[in-house]
C-alpha cells in the first residue's frame, strides 16, 4: 500500500505547458492528478498553462452574464464563481495539494486560509512587478485602483474547487491578455468594475519572468516548491 503522507510531503511538482491546452483536456488531466494525489501515487502540482480563448461557468453562474459576441466555447467548470474569461496572455496556474496537510502559513482543512493563501501568493507575485493588489470584502480575486481615478480593476481571478480535501483549479493572473474578450461576460458577476493587466498597467513582464515570480512567492505563502 502507498503511503499517502510521504508521497505528498516530497517536493511540489511544477511544470507549464508550451502551447495553449483544450479546457476539457485540462480538466481531465487535473481529475487524473487529483486521484492520484488522494491516493497516495502522484505528488502535489501546481500546473502553469494558457487556454485558448474560453469561457467558464462556475457553480453560481447566471445565463445573462454570458453574451459572447465572438463564439467563444463555453464549459461548466465545477468550481465556485461565476463565469470567467480564459485566454492567452493570461497565466492559468492549477493547484492540486493535499489540504488535509498544513502548507506554509495555511493549516490543514481550512478552505477559507487556502483561498486566503492564493490571494497572498498574487499579491506578492505582482509586488514583484510594483503593482499593488488588494483584497475586497464580499469580492474574490485581486484588484488594483487606478491612483488617479480610483477605480477599481481586476487583475487576478480565483476559482477553487476541493475534492475530498484535494485542491483542483486555481487562479488566473491576467499578464498580456486581449481584455476585449472580457467583453463577453461579467467577469465573476460584477457589473461596477472593470479588469485590467500587468501590460496595460505598463509593466511589459514576459510570461517566464511571471513563471519565475509565481515560483519564488509561493514559498514565501506555502513553504518550500
Amino acid at each position: 500500500m502507498h503511503d499517502r503522507r510521504a508521497m505528498t510531503e516530497k517536493t511540489i511538482l511544477w511544470n507549464s505547458s508550451a502551447g495553449p491546452v483544450p479546457y476539457p483536456d485540462a480538466v481531465a488531466e487535473m481529475e487524473r492528478q487529483v486521484a492520484a494525489i488522494r491516493d497516495g501515487q502522484a505528488p502535489e502540482r501546481v500546473w502553469l498553462l494558457e487556454h485558448p480563448p474560453t469561457f467558464t461557468a462556475g457553480t453560481s453562474a447566471r445565463a445573462e452574464d454570458l453574451f459572447n459576441p465572438r463564439g467563444f466555447p463555453t464549459y461548466d467548470a465545477g468550481r465556485g464563481g461565476q463565469w470567467t474569461y480564459h485566454g492567452p496572455g493570461q497565466r492559468v496556474a492549477y493547484v492540486m495539494l493535499d489540504l488535509t496537510r498544513p502548507h506554509g502559513d495555511v493549516p490543514p482543512r481550512d478552505l477559507r486560509a487556502y483561498v486566503h493563501g492564493l490571494e497572498a501568493w498574487l499579491i506578492r507575485t505582482l509586488r514583484c512587478f510594483d503593482v499593488s493588489g488588494e483584497r475586497r470584502e464580499g469580492r474574490i480575486g485581486v484588484w488594483v485602483v487606478d491612483p488617479d481615478s480610483g477605480a477599481e480593476n481586476k487583475i487576478a481571478a480565483l476559482g477553487v474547487r476541493v475534492s475530498r480535501w484535494t485542491s483542483w483549479h486555481g487562479v488566473a493572473l491576467n499578464v498580456m491578455p486581449d481584455l476585449d474578450d472580457f467583453a463577453g461576460i461579467v467577469p465573476c458577476g460584477i457589473r461596477e468594475h472593470g479588469v485590467t493587466s500587468l501590460h496595460a498597467l505598463g509593466r511589459r513582464a514576459s510570461m517566464a519572468e511571471v513563471d519565475e515570480a509565481l515560483r519564488a512567492c509561493w514559498q514565501e505563502v506555502f513553504g518550500p516548491a
